[in-house]
């Protein structure tokens, strides 16, 4: 009989893998159900279980190791539609990597399927153990046995609050149960244990399947949800999303600048230095400009330096970075620090502007000290320096910069139109 979902090539597993077992029952199920291959997405992740993709008519989606159902969990979501069925193949290796995304999937009863093939090791990458294996299991890398037990994964999810679970013992046609959890409208996980014929039955000879799922607590069961929580739906649908809530920035000004200017700007973490740069850059745009901001910060965001590059040009920008400046504005030693690689190489041509606290540094470029921190207060001196180097510079309004600031900044504490005076 012509298969529906799977091509006719042979399976691409190891011979006597579970995995061919799962592939196989999944085919009748789906055609038990009756669905298109074309209302089929199959995710699927790093693994043995994830080559199946190239055997399936279905849409398919490979991604990172443990991030299956993270991905199966946005599509699931996007096109939010019950005639779509979304299954997520994973092993007990990617489920121990992703287990969170597991949970919050079946905490927000994503309308989709999670397959999880337990073979109790990662058979992909020489039969290391994971959180799945059972005590005293062992594995090539682990000769001595597993010293601690593994996890249920079908209790945590159901008390995560899944619709549906079941555990099958990977043995024989397994359709029937794959239909009825394919069938249910919400979050379901069908947890499949199996073995792995290449290292589990070389490092455990003599084992049966049967009693090595009794023995770890991993018995054949389902757990159904009697409140069968609707799946999940969009919400806020008239809500206007966060691209909607961008403001369209028109052209009010002109500028006479025929090459493009490269700006860096530096100072401290929380001092607005980012804010600074994007101000500057919408300003340059309502110019009539082409603008890039890229911004630079240590991890912990609020400590040390942080320093932005802005480009404003009237042709196309290409590629938002640079290696050395045209400006370079430092506003507090943290910035000093940070541009210092960047000032050496500045030509005679360059210019800087920085704060008259600052010892004044060895450089080749032009170089004007002013008191941007104390007169405008740290949270806004580099919003202050970025003014103060375009009314030397003239190369857009400074009108330009008022409007963006006054668009954009709730409240401020400092009037900047009286910087200047």
């Amino acid at each position: 009989m012509e298969k529906k979902y799977l091509n006719e090539q042979s399976l691409p597993f190891c011979k006597g893998c579970g995995h061919n077992l799962i592939s196989e029952s999944v085919e009748k199920a789906l055609s038990n159900l009756t669905l298109s291959p074309l209302d089929v997405i199959l995710v699927t992740d790093i693994g043995c279980h994830g080559i199946i993709d190239k055997a399936f008519k279905t849409h398919t989606v490979h991604g990172l190791h443990g991030r299956s159902v993270a991905l199966a969990s946005g599509i699931s979501a996007g096109i939010n539609n019950p005639e779509k069925k979304v299954l997520v193949f994973l092993g007990d290796g990617g489920a121990t990597i992703g287990m969170q995304h597991i949970i919050n999937a079946s905490h927000y009863n994503y309308n989709m399927t999670v397959v999880i093939h337990n073979n109790f090791l990662y058979g992909m990458t020489g039969g290391q153990p994971s959180e799945f294996t059972p005590l005293g299991f062992k594995t090539p890398t682990l000769s001595e046995g597993a010293d601690h037990k593994n996890y249920d994964i079908c209790k945590i999810v159901a008390a995560a609050g899944a619709n549906y679970v079941r555990r099958i013992i990977g043995i024989g046609d397994l359709s029937e149960q794959f239909t009825e959890a394919f069938a249910v409208q919400g979050f379901s996980l069908i947890e499949v244990v199996e073995i792995c014929p290449s290292y589990a039955l070389k490092a455990n000879p003599g084992m049966k399947l049967g009693k090595v799922a009794e023995e770890a607590g991993l018995p054949a069961k389902t757990y159904v949800n009697e409140t069968k929580e609707p799946f999940y739906t969009k919400r806020n649908q008239n809500k206007e999303t966060l691209i909607d809530q961008i403001k369209t920035l028109s052209v009010k000004y002109n500028s006479l600048i025929k090459n493009p200017i490269r700006i860096m700007v530096s100072g401290s973490a929380g001092e607005g230095v980012q804010v600074a740069a994007e101000l500057f850059a919408k300003a340059a745009i309502t110019s009539g400009l082409n603008a890039t901001k890229k911004g630079s910060y240590p991890v912990t965001v609020g400590v040390g330096f942080s320093s932005s590059e802005v480009i404003i040009s009237p042709d196309t920008i290409d590629y938002t970075g640079f290696n050395t400046p045209d400006i370079l504005i430092i506003t507090s030693q943290d910035g000093l620090n940070y541009a210092k690689a960047a000032l050496t190489n500045m030509s005679v041509d360059g210019f800087i502007f920085i704060d008259e606290s600052l010892m004044l540094p060895e450089t080749k470029a032009k170089v004007t000290q002013h008191d941007f921190r104390s007169k405008a207060g740290s949270k806004f001196a580099s919003i202050y320096a970025l003014l103060y180097y375009l009314n030397f510079s003239n190369i857009f309004p400074k009108d330009a910069y008022y409007d963006v600031f006054s668009d954009n900044m709730r409240n401020p504490k400092v009037n900047i139109r009286s910087l200047l005076n």
